[in-house]
């Protein structure tokens, strides 16, 4: 995944403003696959359906459909470094899926409608708080 660094006060502003629905996944303190399915649950306000595996993640990425109608839909995955630094092989199949989703809600395929955006800020120790990255070319 390809990261450009972008404010991420001004992002959330914008897309609040532009009626897009706006979550924020917080990772700081996330150890273990396990949690972190617990957090990405939460903070896409899932079914119960919700299996907490990749497979259910990507599932529930490319639904969508219990949040409200929305020309878009951005995520903010917050404190991220810690867990990519413990779990190396775990973040890389998250990048695979977030990035899988964004490319299925551009295409539009299958009907969906909307845009997906995924920014990933930075935890402290990384650069300057508040700065957030997310795939280029979005």
């Amino acid at each position: 995944m390809t990261l450009d660094p972008r404010p991420l006060g001004p992002a959330l502003a914008a897309a609040e403003e532009a009626g897009w629905t706006t979550l924020r996944v917080d990772l700081a303190g996330v150890r273990s696959k396990t949690e972190l399915m617990r957090r990405w649950g939460a903070a896409l306000r899932v079914p119960s359906w919700f299996g907490g595996n990749w497979d259910a993640l990507a599932d529930a990425l490319i639904d969508l459909s219990w949040l409200p109608r929305a020309p878009g839909r951005l995520v903010a995955v917050t404190s991220w470094r810690s867990y990519a630094q413990v779990r190396p092989g775990d973040w890389e199949t998250l990048q695979e899926i977030l990035e899988q989703a964004v490319e299925f809600w551009r295409e539009g395929a299958d009907g969906a409608d909307g845009e997906l955006t995924v920014l990933l800020a930075e935890a402290p120790g990384g650069p300057p708080e508040g700065t957030v990255h997310e795939p280029s070319g979005r």
